[in-house]
């Protein structure tokens, strides 16, 4: 196996053209508190994935922006920087929903065939809406 050693001039342009760096994609370091006032936190949502759908299990993918999902929770880790929080699930407008702090895709299973609607908060660790996006779908007849 081949090893290149490489020395990295911050100030230099980056040496793959094109190439997105680490943070370009990760965002800040989670070890280091943000010196300046932090972004909108912001959750992006992809439709359900269609191959599952027709079996009729829901899987929602989605990522956030300028918050790390986690399971803490309370007034306490309002201070943490970067920001933190969870997702609320609430499916078809139900009078209930529940939280989840895993940052892995959403699955619902058994949801009856019809149209239905998932929508997703992403909210601060006191539970407090920063952003929210619905997705709604229809699961097709099973055969």
């Amino acid at each position: 196996m081949r090893r290149t050693d490489t020395t990295i001039d911050p100030a230099a342009p980056r040496a793959r053209s094109g190439a997105a760096s680490a943070r370009d994609i990760l965002g800040p370091p989670a070890v280091v508190p943000l010196a300046d006032a932090e972004p909108p936190a912001r959750i992006v949502v992809d439709p359900p994935v269609p191959d599952w759908l027709a079996q009729g299990r829901v899987v929602i993918q989605y990522r956030t922006e300028n918050l790390r999902v986690v399971g803490v929770f309370g007034p306490a880790a309002l201070a943490v920087s970067p920001r933190i929080g969870h997702v609320h699930v609430t499916v078809d407008d139900l009078s209930w929903r529940w939280a989840d702090a895993s940052g892995d895709a959403i699955i619902i299973n058994k949801l009856p065939p019809g149209p239905h609607r998932v929508l997703l908060e992403l909210v601060d660790a006191n539970h407090q809406t920063l952003d929210r996006e619905t997705i709604a779908f229809v699961v097709p007849p099973t055969t």
